[in-house]
């Protein structure tokens, strides 16, 4: 984005005025759809506005890490494909796909989501390990909530699948019984464009944003989680601001689920 672009979108912002319409606090339309792969124990596709987001679960019987015998194993993996968009190449996975995993994966790990004990089978022997992948069909700004909010929605749809009597999985067969969820941490971030603080950016948006916070926090407002992106520093009274809209905004999104 050239400077003048830039100058004319902060002016703008000062004025509450966005370009598709909106006001700096305010999201696109948001739609979650539950179940979306047939071969997944779990999908959902997030779309915000024109940004849509897949993720899927897989389970696999593992053996526990050492140091945690009795529990289970998460992990979260971003794929970000050309087919997205044009700015994404195909190879080894880039800094912002990592990012977008490790935020992610974060807040679900510090909010202790999953009861990861009860992913056990048999001590230091057999455990469940979930695994989440997370592909952006489009990606049109905001990629981090749509994510966050997908593997949010994956996590609640998974369902075991069967185990049959010589120990191996049945992937062709479910069962009844879901992931041992405890809480719904759900990312959101606020960007700084100027001297002005927005949600949900398009590109262009995105694209002229100077730093950034992703505030993941649960249905008690409890911050599980933060990441500061960007050149810019940050405030003390950004900050506060920042985390305040983002957990204002997160209960929007959990009406979503």
């Amino acid at each position: 984005m050239n400077e003048s672009m830039k100058k004319h979108l902060v002016k703008a912002l000062s004025q509450d005025i966005r370009f598709d319409g909106r006001v700096k606090d305010q999201f696109r339309d948001v739609k979650v759809e539950y179940g979306v792969s047939a071969n997944a124990e779990g999908s959902a596709r997030v779309t915000i506005g024109d940004t849509i987001v897949i993720a899927g679960v897989k389970l696999n019987l593992a053996k526990p890490y050492a140091d945690s015998p009795n529990a289970g194993t998460f992990m979260v993996n971003a794929e970000l494909l050309p087919m997205s968009n044009g700015r994404f190449e195909s190879g080894p996975p880039s800094i912002e796909s990592i990012e977008i995993a490790r935020v992610i994966d974060r807040g679900v790990r510090e909010a202790g989501a999953i009861d990861v004990k009860k992913l056990c089978i048999t001590p230091g022997e057999s455990v469940w390990g979930v695994s989440v992948d997370i592909i952006p069909i489009n990606a049109s700004g905001n990629l981090m909530d749509a994510a966050g909010l997908a593997v949010l929605a994956a996590l609640k749809d998974t369902k075991y699948p069967k185990v049959l009597e010589d120990g191996s999985v049945s992937y062709k067969e479910h069962t009844d019984e879901t992931l041992p969820l405890n809480k719904e941490p759900i990312p959101v971030t606020v960007y700084k464009v100027g001297d002005q603080l927005l949600v949900d950016p398009v590109e262009n948006e995105e694209f002229a944003a100077t730093a950034r916070l992703t505030v993941a926090s649960i249905s008690d407002s409890t911050i599980c989680a933060m990441q500061k992106g960007g050149l810019d520093s940050l405030s003390i009274d950004e900050i506060d601001t920042m985390v305040g809209l983002a957990i204002a905004k997160s209960k929007e999104l959990r009406k979503a689920l």
